[in-house]
C-alpha cells in the first residue's frame, strides 16, 4: 500500500509520497512514487503513483520514453502537449493501456490485480496549476476550489486535518505542515505506508520545482512535528468537556 497528497493552492501546489511497497509480511521495499518532468520556463509536471508495482514502473517507464524520444508528437509525449487536460488524457491512456495488458497475465499467474491510480499536477506557461486524480481505466477527476486536495492510496488517516486546514488560500509553508501532519497520521495507523517520504513543492507559475526533499527516517524535524502533534492532541482532548 501507500499514501501520497498533493494540494493545489493559489501559492502554488505541495506534493508528499511514502516510498514503501509490501509484496507480503516479509517482502518490503524501497520505491519512489514522486516523479518530476520539466521543461523550465514552458512547463512543470508531477507524477504520484499508488497500487500494483508492475502497472505504475510501467506507466512511468512508457510516458518517461514517450516524453525523451525526439519524434514523439503532442499526442503522445506529456511534454510536447498544448494543455495540461491533454496531458491528463495521455497519462490516463497510458495507465489504462497498460493496466490492460497487465491484467490478464497477472490473472493466469495469481490472483494478484493489475490496479493501479495516479495524481498528475502541473502547470504551463500561459495556463493555470491544475491537478488530476487519474484512475485505473483511464478516466479522471480534477481538484478544485472547493475540495483543494487529492489523495491516493491509504488516504483515510490522513485525510481528516486536511478537510479541517487546508483551503486555496492556504500558504506554502502552512501546507507542508499539513501534508506532513497528514502523513503521521497515516503512518501512525497503517503499517503498510512507510518512510522515508518525497516531498516536492511548486510555486505558481514558476514552471519548475521550486523545492524537492526526501524526509528519512530518523529526520529530526519530522520527529519533533509528529511529537508536538500528538501532544496538541492530548492537550484538545483534556480540554474538551463531555458529561
Amino acid at each position: 500500500m501507500t499514501y501520497c497528497v498533493g494540494l493545489l493552492l493559489k501559492a502554488g501546489m505541495v506534493l508528499l509520497a511514502d516510498t514503501r511497497t509490501n509484496a507480503g509480511l516479509d517482502n518490503i521495499a524501497t520505491y519512489r512514487k514522486l516523479f518530476t518532468f520539466e521543461v523550465p520556463g514552458e512547463r512543470v509536471l508531477a507524477i504520484m503513483t499508488a497500487g500494483n508495482l508492475s502497472v505504475t514502473q510501467t506507466t512511468l517507464a512508457r510516458l518517461t520514453e514517450a516524453a525523451q524520444h525526439p519524434e514523439a508528437d503532442e499526442t503522445r509525449s506529456i511534454l510536447k502537449a498544448p494543455t495540461l487536460l491533454n496531458v491528463a488524457g495521455i497519462v490516463g491512456d497510458t495507465l489504462a493501456e497498460v493496466t490492460v495488458e497487465l491484467q490478464g497475465r497477472m490473472e493466469r499467474m495469481s490472483s494478484q490485480q493489475a490496479s493501479a491510480s495516479l495524481i498528475l499536477a502541473g502547470q504551463r506557461k500561459g495556463g493555470p496549476m491544475r491537478m488530476f486524480l487519474i484512475y485505473p481505466e483511464g478516466n479522471f477527476i480534477e481538484a478544485t476550489e472547493d475540495t483543494p486536495f487529492l489523495q491516493i492510496g491509504e488516504h483515510k488517516y490522513g485525510k481528516p486535518i486536511l478537510d479541517r486546514v487546508v483551503t486555496m488560500d492556504t500558504t506554502l509553508a502552512e501546507a507542508k505542515k499539513a501534508v506532513l501532519l497528514s502523513m503521521d497520521s497515516t503512518l501512525r495507523s497503517n503499517l503498510s505506508v512507510g518512510m522515508p517520504l518525497d516531498m516536492a513543492v511548486i510555486e505558481a507559475d514558476a514552471l519548475r520545482v521550486t523545492e524537492r526533499e526526501r524526509i528519512e527516517a530518523k529526520d529530526e524535524r519530522f520527529a519533533e512535528l509528529s511529537t508536538a502533534w500528538s501532544q496538541a492532541l492530548r492537550d484538545a482532548f483534556q480540554r474538551i468537556g463531555w458529561s
